[in-house]
């Protein structure tokens, strides 16, 4: 048989097991609930758990969900109890959907369900995880007295963990609470100053051990003065063994007059230890009586919760199996009736939305293409037609050949609107071909200075990301001319870690603070997306238009 090591973790988890959700109201009328629930008050617990699940079932078929998380949290703390933790912590995790955690009226069993997964958990020795269930516990509470009651167990799975500090900080967070009442005050105090000792065997906690037994003394408190009694015999065993002989006693009047049956085996255990060999081997005997009896009386009740557990588990499986025949039927006729109206509608609207979904597919085909044109001819077309008019205006001495060979590329880009630009063309270099383009545009004003435009600059980028930035900046350029008024250009291209970026500023007007998007704006947005690009448009009064353009060279 197992024994905790401390007296102080059990005390606190017995209280926690002992701390049900109380009886209330109950909307609908369930006897087997109300018999569950008088049973469990007169410690039947076996009979108990029989009704509950009795309940349980009444429940679910009037549909009252909380009627149903009320009795499997009731099974589960009595699971518990029996020592089943395995199905105490499955019947809790099986409460949890049937109570509504936005309703505070629900949280006393909210709170008790998830108090209960910590204590079950904490049995099986996995503390991390049972911490994690007492702060659940304590989130849905609002009774402080249950708050200080999950923080100590809390506190106590810290310890268990060796976790001292941790431990010590929440004991400090509850002294430090005003909420608490004497009773509560002692607990955590005596649980305090041994866990101090615990982190560090040098530290005097005699005081403070002693202070919470005359508090519990004076408040006539059997359980807590079981606890004090257990920590100073473990406190004074190595340095006194006479004085925790003493206490060691007194733990074991206390747990016979209270009828603690384990606390009397634990006090045995010390006393045994600490007691001059005659006296020994006679609490020796005392202890082996006392667990054989203890043994045979829990596998009594442990083979009569089983056989309760084994009833619940067939009733359970049996329910299910009858649950997933009926379900089978109905499904076998459902589906049978609508297998016949889904054929039928499929048959009935087939062709009129197979009609609709060619018109639409049509209509949208269209409408793209006339896009996809628009665009090209505004881009392409449009812009080369304007940065020929641009140079006329603005250059004094015309190269008539040039010009024509300009008007000529033109023509024939618009017999051929999916025109490109490459370096190949015309055999210049793309660098070339911007500076060209962007000087097509200058006037006096505008001044435009370029920076960075080198051809290295573009040897990684595609020809066809080159073609869409080629269209993106006659585009600015074009914008510029017809509308800013600026007598000032820069462009400066730089590229860094694979990232092409490109700043254009001019000194004009900028742009309307309501700004509608023509074709141009919106295919330059458009273009610069389709090659993984970002742009950005800033204007103020003062500086103008300022466009940042981004795009990856790889």
């Amino acid at each position: 048989m197992k024994r905790f090591s401390s007296l102080i973790f059990f005390i606190a988890l017995f209280y926690a097991c002992t701390k049900h959700p109380s009886k209330d109201a109950i909307t609908t009328t369930n006897v087997f609930y109300d018999k569950a629930y008088e049973l469990r008050d007169n410690n039947k617990k076996d009979s108990a758990f029989f009704y509950f699940d009795k309940a349980k079932d009444l429940f679910l078929q009037q549909r009252d969900s909380l009627g149903v998380g009320k009795c499997l949290v009731n099974m589960a703390i009595i699971s518990t109890d029996k020592g089943d933790y395995y199905g105490g912590q499955e019947i809790s995790l099986n409460a949890i959907s049937h109570f509504d955690e936005n309703n505070e009226k629900e949280y006393a069993y909210i709170n008790s369900n998830y108090n209960n997964l910590g204590i079950a958990t904490t049995r099986l020795a996995n503390y991390e995880k049972a911490i994690k269930f007492y702060d659940l516990a304590i989130k849905f509470t609002k009774d402080a007295t249950s708050i200080t009651l999950y923080l100590n167990n809390k506190a106590s799975a810290y310890q268990e963990l060796k976790q001292y500090q941790q431990a010590l900080k929440i004991y400090d967070q509850i002294l430090a609470s005003p909420t608490k009442n004497k009773e509560e005050y002692a607990m955590i105090l005596n649980n305090s100053s041994f866990t101090r000792w615990l982190q560090n065997p040098n530290y005097n906690a005699t005081p403070t051990l002693l202070k919470a037994l005359r508090i519990r003394k004076k408040e006539n408190d059997l359980f807590g003065q079981n606890s004090s009694y257990a920590a100073l015999a473990d406190y004074y065993a190595i340095k006194r063994p006479d004085s925790a002989l003493i206490f060691a006693k007194q733990m074991y009047q206390v747990a016979i007059k209270i009828n603690m049956v384990e606390d009397q085996l634990q006090a045995l255990q010390k006393l045994i230890k600490l007691s001059p060999e005659k006296e020994s081997k006679n609490y020796f005997k005392i202890y082996n009586k006392l667990d054989d009896s203890v043994e045979t009386a829990k596998n009594l009740t442990e083979n009569r919760f089983v056989l309760l557990k084994y009833e619940y588990e067939k009733n359970k499986s049996d329910n299910l199996i009858l649950e997933k025949v009926k379900t089978e039927n109905k499904l076998v006729l459902y589906g049978t009736l609508l297998t016949f109206l889904v054929i039928f509608s499929y048959a009935l609207f087939w062709y009129k939305k197979r009609k609709q979904h060619i018109e639409l597919e049509a209509k949208n085909s269209i409408k793209e293409n006339q896009l996809r044109t628009s665009k090209k001819i505004h881009d392409v077309v449009a812009n080369k037609i304007y940065n020929v008019i641009s140079e006329i205006e603005n250059k004094r001495e015309l190269d008539k050949d040039n010009l024509l060979d300009k008007l000529d590329h033109i023509y024939h880009t618009s017999r051929d609107i999916s025109y490109e630009i490459t370096d190949s063309q015309q055999g210049k270099k793309f660098s070339q071909q911007l500076s060209e383009m962007f000087y097509t545009y200058v006037a006096d004003p505008p001044e435009v200075k370029i920076t960075g435009n080198e051809d290295e600059i573009w040897t990684g980028v595609s020809s066809n990301n080159k073609g869409e930035i080629f269209i993106v900046l006659q585009e600015l350029m074009t914008n510029m001319k017809k509308h800013s008024k600026a007598t000032e250009v820069n462009i400066e291209f730089h590229e860094q870690d694979h990232i092409m970026s490109i700043r254009y500023h001019d000194n004009g007007t900028g742009l309307p603070k309501k700004l509608i998007y023509n074709n141009g704006l919106r295919n330059t947005e458009t273009r610069i997306k389709n090659i993984s690009g970002t742009i950005t448009f800033e204007t103020t009064d003062k500086l103008g238009l300022e466009i940042l353009i981004s795009f990856p060279v790889n």
